[in-house]
């Protein structure tokens, strides 16, 4: 089974083969994406092992969302050893989030 994963908005979407889901997953991404995509390879009579290759979304957007992202789906493909892919089609050992601008990070106060 193939997986198309999209964490760059708050509405996330997962393809399964030709199915396609979507979630607003809006700040409970990390806390609840495991979960979202173990229930519906469920729907499928699925599990994690039965995944062949995955496609991610790179960017550009959310950095948060694209960070969680593509910590699961390189942790995934790594752990699986299954082929990863950018939504460019092109293979990849590991998937570097594309923001499309310097990230906004707040110097400390102190």
């Amino acid at each position: 089974m193939k997986m198309y994963l999209d964490t760059s908005t708050p509405v996330c979407t997962l393809k399964l083969d030709d199915t396609t889901y979507t979630w607003n997953a809006g700040r409970n991404l990390a806390e609840n994406l495991h979960q979202f995509i173990h229930d519906k390879l469920a729907l499928h009579q699925k599990t994690w092992h039965d995944l062949t290759a995955i496609t991610f979304f790179s960017g550009p957007g959310s950095f948060t969302g694209l960070r969680i992202g593509a910590s699961l789906v390189n942790t995934l493909a790594h752990e699986l050893n299954i082929p990863l892919y950018d939504h460019h089609g092109q293979a990849h050992p590991i998937i570097i989030p594309d923001y499309g601008r310097p990230a906004k990070i707040t110097p400390p106060r102190k």
